[in-house]
């Protein structure tokens, strides 16, 4: 520190930093970043990901999982470009991270220098909810505090800010540290009407989706499902689990198609929507939003959800205080109680080495209190039958659609939830987009056990394709990849799996073992 209390761009963001708890560095780093670690304090640890959709990946499951916001390094626009991707699905996710990048010496700028970034701010946009280039460097420390709070702020989401190299050997002055706080309900009058709403409904049916989960809402919206005997719907293509699977008023998952959706939720005359869109679709559709006769309501913390909501009424605001509201209106109608619906039968040990039996064995196998990372499109609908998910914050995966999220998530989640076991479902083609995640597990040592479904093939794809009329779909095939060989040479063992008799034992021993380990599974 200098005498006039000033201290270094560098040591003014280190005590920043470590004021938020965010000492847990993730990065694949390049030249214009080295300075940020000179004398990289102790009580301070670097991720390394081997390429940079991993690193943000990483990130966002870590940040998920200590519900912590979290700092990304990466290099220039070379390394955001890679990252981009994965970028995109932390913005879908609301996921607080702090992304920044090198940037070229100030002093060299105007010559279109090597390895610079040309507009650093524009290139994340629009999937960060700031960026920042700061004008002097004496500015950086308040630029990632600020980055900090926003990041926070719901709906939370990526920044980005971008500091030239020679920036963090300048003096300026500290950075004071700031708390802010979020816990707000919506307007409490609509509020009211939604609660009085609800109490007079015949049949409500709520929708829940990730704004539940990232707000801790679990045990209130149980609470207010069992007052209301209330059918419990999950929103298409939810990233989080927000209500135990396994309840008596579970109704199941809604697709991403606007038709069956109102099928689904037929014969409800209230539908509230709980943290959730109104609706995500994946393909065109027609006709209503909602079935004949049935009003919506919805409470979400993002604005332009509720912007873009085509029917009803909408309340921004934090989920839990406002489900704590509505549980605090009037007593609902009298409700005959509803019997659970029926489940999916069991599927026989002497058949196919399905993704459904799979599923299926798993569910019957693994530890109790295991979190679930998944990316394997394809199965997503068998898991969703045969592997409910039944305590909070159990369930992670990616809101965007986009691949090569999961794998590097799942070691983010592992390193940020020790003792516990993580277990990463993924796809074949999926793999391959974040393959190099399982060099940082071996690396890291996490307690990681990564299951490849592998059918050999863009299975997803294909199912998609025949609702355009595709009979063969080009570019799907994914012969020839041993998946034990590569996490082996990677530094992580692994073993593969061809028939239902030899499937038990393969995962009572990939559940037992301490540590990464992969068990790639030959479905049919």
């Amino acid at each position: 520190m200098a005498s006039d209390g000033r201290m270094t761009v560098r040591d003014a963001t280190l005590e920043l930093l470590r004021a938020h708890g965010m000492t847990t560095v993730f990065g694949n780093p390049g030249s214009t970043e080295l300075p940020m670690f000179r004398d990289f304090p102790s009580d301070f640890r670097y991720i390394l990901g081997l390429q940079e959709c991993v690193v943000i990946g990483m990130a966002d499951g870590f940040a998920q999982a200590t519900r912590k916001p979290t700092l990304v390094n990466l290099h220039s626009a070379a390394g955001v470009g890679h990252a981009l991707g994965n970028i995109f699905t932390a913005w879908k996710n609301r996921t607080p991270l702090v992304v920044t990048a090198g940037q070229q010496a100030r002093s060299i700028l105007p010559y279109d220098p090597f390895l610079f970034a040309q507009d650093a701010t524009l290139f994340p946009k629009p999937y960060v909810k700031w960026a920042i280039e700061p004008a002097r460097a004496e500015d950086v420390p308040a630029a990632i505090a600020r980055a900090i709070h926003i990041a926070l702020q719901p709906p939370c989401g990526p920044t980005f800010v971008s500091i030239p190299v020679d920036d963090w050997d300048r003096l300026c002055d500290p950075v004071e540290i700031r708390r802010l706080g979020h816990a707000r309900p919506g307007d409490p009058a609509l509020l009211d009407e939604a609660a009085l709403a609800l109490a007079q409904a015949d049949r409500p049916a709520f929708v829940v989706g990730a704004g539940v989960a990232l707000d801790q809402g679990w045990d209130a919206v149980i609470a207010l499902a069992e007052r209301h005997e209330a059918r419990v719907f999950v929103s298409p293509h939810s990233p989080r689990n927000s209500f135990p699977e396994d309840h008596r008023l579970f109704a199941g998952h809604l697709p991403a198609f606007r038709e069956p959706i109102v099928k689904m939720l037929g014969g409800h005359d209230l539908i509230l929507l709980l943290g959730a869109p109104l609706f995500t679709y994946h393909a065109e559709g027609f006709g209503p939003h909602l079935p004949e006769g049935a009003k919506a309501w919805q409470i979400v913390d993002d604005p332009d959800q509720a912007a873009w909501a085509p029917t009803g009424t909408a309340i921004v605001g934090t989920l839990k205080a406002s489900i704590e509201h509505l549980l605090a209106g009037p007593s609902p109608r009298p409700r005959a109680v509803l019997a659970p619906l029926p489940r999916a039968e069991p599927l026989p040990a002497d058949g196919p080495l399905t993704d459904g039996y799979l599923m299926q064995r798993i569910a019957a196998l693994r530890p109790a209190d295991s979190k679930l990372v998944e990316e394997a499109p394809s199965s997503r609908g068998p898991m969703q039958k045969y592997l409910p998910t039944t305590r909070p914050d159990e369930f992670y995966t990616c809101a965007s659609g986009g691949l090569g999220h999961g794998l590097p998530a799942s070691v983010g989640v592992a390193l940020g939830t020790p003792g516990v076991k993580t277990i990463a479902l993924i796809g074949d083609g999926s793999a391959m987009y974040a393959i190099q995640a399982l060099w940082s597990a071996a690396q890291l040592d996490v307690d990681l056990a990564v299951i490849i479904v592998n059918n050999s093939r863009y299975e997803a794809l294909i199912n998609f394709g025949r609702s355009f009329g595709l009979q063969e779909t080009v570019g799907t095939k994914l012969p020839d990849i041993d998946f034990v060989g590569v996490a082996q040479s990677l530094g992580m063992p692994g073993e593969r799996v061809e028939t239902t008799g030899a499937l038990d034992s393969a995962l009572e021993a990939l559940f037992a073992a301490k540590g990464p380990r992969l068990l790639e599974v030959m479905v049919d």
